[in-house]
């Protein structure tokens, strides 16, 4: 295994030598140690090794680490590949996509949506925002709602579309898949952006329990946050009375799901991601012919407590497609 720093340290690129006449691909994720991007890793390797292909892999440091991404496309563009798969930290990328894909490189978004991606390989988020508040509002029975969310940070297209399509499956007014705002509604009592990290999803639902006790459903952006989230409840005595729902699917998720500290979560797919985005990129190599829109890889909603009118696979279902350590 070869391995070669960018830009002074900042991204690790590694990949098989490359055998003579062989397709070369690069994946670059958000960050490294998510359990979500291992695994997306993991689909790309496996994937290229079915193929024949040869694969570079890159990082950012942390999630919004855009500066590391840039410097990853440019080595790989110059490694010669042909093809970049990208879990995009922000629009700061969307100069250096353009500069490369003049130079006859695809470049196909995975997860996370944005301009100038030849394709993109996603959960529909939306849709997975629009399970779990259809099953936030059977769980609350008709008793009136007073919400929280623990979102991503503003302007983010995945965190909008959660939140935007949580509110819409809860019965609410907001904006359709299109919008990066995030909606309110009287019903949300407090809004505060966790990042999607359990101990700033811990902070940010202090903070919302002080200004509104009566809190009875939290929305997180995922299942760090939602973490966060119980751990607060936890420490006001009202862990367990306060519905949690959340989106992601990773084994410590889904977990969590059978433990009760989570209602339900919508679970995702990253290495089917991974898996589609690289084959997409030998054909590319091979025929000479872009993939282009958007290819849906599903999303299911896993719940404990399976309730009336809402479709929905059981933690035994979950525990068997998630991603991470089990356990």
């Amino acid at each position: 295994m070869k391995h070669m720093l960018v830009s002074a340290g900042l991204a690790l690129l590694s990949g098989g030598v490359c055998a003579q006449g062989s397709v070369l691909i690069g994946l670059i994720t958000k960050t490294e140690g998510n359990p979500f991007f291992v695994k997306m890793r993991e689909g790309a390797k496996a994937e290229a090794r079915k193929l024949g292909a040869s694969l570079l892999t890159a990082a950012g440091a942390q999630d919004g680490d855009t500066a590391t991404q840039i410097a990853a496309m440019e080595s790989m563009t110059l490694a010669g590949v042909k093809t970049i798969l990208i879990a995009s930290n922000g629009d700061a990328i969307v100069p250096t996509v353009k500069k490369i894909k003049a130079k006859g490189v695809q470049v196909i978004a995975l997860d996370s949506p944005f301009e100038g991606a030849d394709a993109l390989f996603a959960t529909n988020n939306y849709q997975a925002g629009v399970l779990i508040g259809q099953y936030a509002k059977a769980a609350l029975a008709g008793k009136p709602a007073k919400i929280a969310t623990l979102d991503l940070f503003p302007g983010h297209p995945v965190g909008a579309q959660r939140h935007n399509g949580f509110m819409h499956g809860f019965g609410l007014a907001a904006a359709d898949a299109s919008s990066n705002d995030l909606s309110a509604a009287p019903a949300v009592v407090c809004m505060a952006d966790s990042f999607g990290d359990a101990a700033k999803g811990e902070v940010a639902m202090a903070s919302c329990l002080q200004k509104n006790p009566g809190i009875n459903l939290v929305y997180t952006i995922n299942e760090p946050a939602a973490t966060g989230a119980y751990a607060a409840l936890q420490k006001v005595g009202k862990a367990g009375a306060v519905v949690i729902v959340s989106v992601d699917g990773g084994c410590n998720g889904v977990a969590d799901v059978g433990a009760g500290k989570i209602a339900a979560t919508s679970q995702q797919y990253p290495l089917r991601m991974a898996a589609r985005g690289l084959a997409a990129g030998v054909h590319y190599a091979r025929s000479g012919k872009k993939a282009e829109g958007y290819v849906d890889t599903g999303v299911n909603l896993i719940t404990g407590t399976p309730l009336a009118g809402v479709d929905s696979k059981d933690v035994h279902t979950g525990t068997q497609l998630c991603w991470g350590k089990k356990g």
